[in-house]
């Protein structure tokens, strides 16, 4: 049964916020949830960047839900931090963690100060960095030399199940080039032949374990407050996987979206009024080779997209 999950965006809601929205989601049927993890928003409009691994620890305790985040080791964050950070968390709550490992955005590196690399060297650097990690996560020693730099590291609370370590990918070349070393895959919406497409260079390229999708959606009681909520939070993100990679500011994302419309958004959000329509749209999604769908409502209000597919789309993808 394909798993229904629950996505917070720290973008976008205060961590407080955050862990009532993931009660609130467990108490209304979602089996699961995933979090971002940023430094800054893509939007002005959006205003938030809680600390993912912080809010993680609360969310694992105050739910009976598993998690998943999404991190980027290398530049903001050393591989060897992030394996503890992994260990730590899976130790103390066992089965109930996956973290996918990404080549990162300049949104959220630039302030390291150090030059942003091109996307062949963020790919390299993020093969040493699984390497190191998956290494620390089995209680080696580590000294590696390269992109990334570790000397003499070694954890020493280790947990007892390791968290799948897995690929996010925006795109078919992404999917295939990292599949050997992933756990899984998670990817975000797309149309269903797309999906199918990206899953099969995934599959023939060796990788493993579940394939996950994240999926935007702006739902609202009329078309008309959907598709104003859609444009006003997600109106940044309707470019290229390039772009949204490269982009240092959220200055710069809010220039970039000032003259997106509504069909542009569209491309990126399921925007819709009607239930039904939705769910037939995630019933493709599913039907194209994802075992997870992560529902993300882009907009800041939860509660009513929680109570309304609590209510109606779960039990009807079930």
């Amino acid at each position: 049964m394909t798993v229904l999950g629950f996505h917070v965006s720290h973008e976008q809601l205060h961590p407080a916020e955050g862990l009532r929205a993931a009660r609130l989601a467990q108490d209304a049927g979602f089996d699961a949830a995933m979090c971002s993890d940023h430094l800054a928003p893509w939007s002005e409009r959006q205003g938030e960047s809680g600390f993912s691994w912080s809010w993680l620890g609360a969310a694992l305790a105050a739910t009976g839900l598993s998690y998943g985040t999404v991190c980027a080791p290398g530049q903001r964050y050393h591989p060897v931090i992030v394996a503890q950070a992994i260990a730590t968390l899976g130790a103390m709550y066992p089965g109930r963690l996956w973290v996918a490992l990404g080549s990162g955005e300049n949104l959220n590196e630039h302030v390291t100060g150090d030059p942003w690399p091109p996307k062949a060297e963020r790919d390299a650097r993020l093969a040493e960095c699984v390497e190191v990690i998956r290494a620390l996560l089995r209680g080696q020693e580590v000294d590696h030399a390269g992109l990334v730099v570790a000397r003499q590291a070694r954890l020493w609370t280790l947990p007892e199940v390791v968290p799948p370590l897995v690929l996010p990918a925006l795109t078919v070349a992404t999917a295939r080039r990292h599949a050997v070393w992933a756990d899984g895959l998670v990817t975000v919406n797309k149309p269903a032949a797309e999906l199918r497409q990206m899953v099969e260079a995934y599959r023939e390229a060796g990788g493993a374990g579940e394939v996950a999708v994240q999926v935007h959606l702006s739902w609202a009681p009329t078309v008309e407050e959907a598709e104003a909520i859609a444009l006003d939070q997600w109106r940044t993100l309707t470019g290229s996987p390039a772009v949204a990679a490269d982009t240092a500011t959220t200055a710069r994302f809010d220039a970039l979206g000032r003259d997106v419309g509504i069909e542009q958004v569209r491309r990126a959000v399921l925007v819709d009024a009607d239930l039904g329509a939705l769910t037939a749209r995630l019933a493709a999604l599913r039907d194209a080779g994802a075992d997870r769908l992560y529902l993300h409502h882009v907009g800041r209000e939860q509660d009513a997209f929680v109570e309304a597919f609590g209510a109606h789309v779960l039990p009807a993808l079930r």
